[in-house]
């Protein structure tokens, strides 16, 4: 891919999180000179036991990789919400780029995260932080969504200023809202303007 890229990089298991990234990838896709690649990461079964071979997936994004990850102009990480914490499959994945922090090819580019929770205080805030901190070790420059934007100060769901968020259900019937959907769409745009600006920036 020859034009700058945020990658959306998440872990789903019933596609409440794959929603939320095609979301985003709208967002990102809307403005001039950036655009989306859709990444996800194998189940944690799969990554960790070698004796097991990664299914390749058949439909839908197919599983990133760490050049990927290196070339990127920006990053999105989302994840279901794992008793307030990210899920272990896309923690493995992070946990494999310790090159990537040793060359410094995340430094300076920004980054943000998104979760889908099944209740509403399931801890879609945590687990929002608990994904940013990786990303700072990584020298990212980290944005979460402002309070300009109306939808986050009238949703009754998913929405936060630490990053977009979806409330699921117990049950996990509940699809995307007008201003779950909205936000999503508003931190893609806010990521891949911040890109732009930042790839004329040049660092001290």
């Amino acid at each position: 891919m020859t034009t700058p890229y945020i990658l959306v990089l998440y872990y789903s298991r019933t596609g409440h999180t794959q929603k939320m990234a095609n979301a985003l990838c709208q967002g990102i896709e809307g403005v001039n000179g950036m655009s989306a690649m859709l990444r996800t990461v194998p189940p944690i079964r799969y990554a960790t036991d070698p004796e097991i071979a990664s299914p390749v997936p058949t439909t839908g994004p197919a599983y990133a990789t760490l050049e990927e990850l290196e070339g990127c102009s920006g990053l999105i990480i989302g994840s279901p919400t794992h008793f307030g914490n990210m899920a272990a499959s896309l923690k493995h994945f992070l946990d494999q780029t310790t090159n990537t922090w040793f060359n410094g090819a995340l430094s300076n580019k920004p980054a943000a995260c998104f979760t889908s929770t099944g209740s509403l205080h399931g801890g879609m805030e945590s687990t929002l932080l608990s994904m940013m901190l990786p990303l700072m070790h990584h020298g990212m420059v980290i944005c979460g969504l402002p309070y300009t934007e109306p939808a986050l100060m009238e949703t009754q769901s998913g929405g936060t200023p630490y990053g977009a968020s979806h409330l699921a259900g117990h049950d996990g019937s509940r699809a995307l809202d007008q201003q779950e959907k909205t936000l999503c769409l508003a931190l893609g745009k806010r990521v891949a303007h911040l890109a732009i600006s930042l790839l004329d920036t040049t660092w001290l």
